[in-house]
């Protein structure tokens, strides 16, 4: 039996975002929801998603 993931939790720690594997950014061999958090923050805290407490 094979499982298909479709969404996955954002790799940031303290993002809360679930994001679906085809719309993830990859880096470092992870799934990020966005930019900001696959950049560790560089360029500003948060991931920029409603509700969302991440702050890098």
């Amino acid at each position: 039996m094979s499982v298909t993931v479709e969404m996955v939790k954002c790799a940031c720690n303290d993002c809360v975002c679930v994001v679906s594997t085809d719309k993830a950014v990859q880096a470092d061999g992870r799934l990020f929801c966005g930019e900001n958090c696959a950049n560790h923050h560089q360029q500003s805290t948060g991931c920029d998603h409603a509700g969302c407490p991440c702050h890098g």
